[in-house]
């Protein structure tokens, strides 16, 4: 009897986790996979098992290749934000985990100064949004600057409702989710090989690229899966950050669902889950996460 419980102990420990993943993520993964095949008129969608919702989204882009239909050019602009945000936080989250697990020696400093990067955390993301309005409006506090020290001569209309605006709020949202996984691993990198690597006459820069980012590849993986998923699928920020004209993923299937056009926004999703997927198995044919679990 014992031996049967000690059997089934772990199962038992793990089903609270399972039940929440089954109900909030695998059971609305189904009904929008479901949904994105039936069908719908301007009042009512009907169950059914037809792929209009697919070709509707995809209406006319193969035919007009090599001219990009308006769905490729929605998922190319989509990309190319995630590709910029991917990228500037990964510069910048590599080298603040650097300094927090290399340069500060004291844990009380490291952990304190770690959980400073958290403090945009506290506040929301519409209030985070709105915060970069007053200062990087045409009178906002930039310009007024800027113009001030005679650096221009009239208001810069780039810095608010453009890509520039979009890239700095998308990554000043994401750029903790590329930090912590990278401190996670750096952490974990015996400091005798980082001196081992120098006492033979490796250069800092050869022990940067041959024993740290090696060794911190799991973290750099974690953390670009997560600021990739948060990108791709964000329209919030491009939203508000692009003045409501530039196009995304997330707001196309946004603007579907505010028009009640729930089964083609559920293909639209699909096909985003699927495009996040891919990039994410292509993310983990380099790097085996499980070493970091």
């Amino acid at each position: 009897m014992l031996e049967m419980k000690s059997r089934w102990a772990p199962y038992w420990q793990a089903a609270p986790l399972a039940i929440v993943f089954l109900v909030f993520f695998v059971l609305p993964l189904l009904v929008t996979f479901a949904v994105s095949f039936w069908t719908y008129t301007g009042y009512s969608i009907e169950p059914a098992f037809v792929g209009d919702n697919y070709a509707t989204a995809f209406d006319k882009c193969l035919a007009s290749l090599p001219d990009l239909c308006t769905t490729f050019r929605t998922y190319l602009s989509t990309l190319k934000f995630c590709l910029m945000v991917w990228l500037i936080t990964l510069v910048l989250g590599f080298t603040i985990a650097y300094f927090l697990v290399f340069e500060v020696k004291s844990n009380n400093a490291r952990l304190i100064l770690a959980l400073i990067t958290t403090i945009p955390f506290w506040t929301s993301n519409v209030i985070r949004m709105i915060s970069w309005i007053p200062l990087l409006g045409r009178n906002g506090v930039v310009n007024q600057w800027l113009l001030s020290m005679g650096l221009i001569t009239e208001p810069l209309d780039w810095l608010l409702y453009s890509n520039f605006s979009v890239v700095l709020a998308l990554v000043h949202l994401n750029t903790v989710f590329m930090i912590v996984p990278i401190l996670n691993s750096m952490s974990r990198i015996d400091k005798s090989l980082v001196e081992a690597a120098y006492d033979t006459g490796a250069t800092g820069w050869q022990t940067l690229w041959n024993v740290i980012i090696p060794l911190s590849k799991t973290g750099i993986a974690i953390g670009s899966i997560f600021v990739i998923t948060v990108v791709m699928g964000d329209f919030i920020s491009i939203g508000l950050m692009g003045g409501q004209q530039i196009a995304s993923a997330g707001k196309v299937i946004e603007s579907q669902i505010n028009a009640l056009q729930f089964p083609i926004a559920a293909a639209n999703a699909v096909v985003l889950l699927a495009v996040v997927l891919m990039i994410i198995w292509t993310l983990l044919r380099f790097v085996d996460i499980r070493k970091e679990l």
